[in-house]
């Protein structure tokens, strides 16, 4: 499974927008692996931002 797999996995089970540091606090990944996966997410459209500085699966 890739670190972008790990994200969404984490962030769907959460039920809730997240923060890099709360995805990395939950999935045991680095903060920085975290900020790249997220950047790679975010850039081909799976993740959204609902709210400032939190983001949730585009789904």
């Amino acid at each position: 499974m890739t670190t972008e797999e790990k994200v969404l996995n984490a962030m769907r089970e959460a039920g809730e927008p997240l923060n890099a540091g709360k995805i990395a606090t939950l999935t045991g990944i680095d903060k920085k692996e975290v900020e790249k996966a997220m950047s790679k997410l975010k850039a081909d459209g799976s993740i959204v931002s609902p709210k400032r500085c939190l983001w949730a699966p585009a789904e």
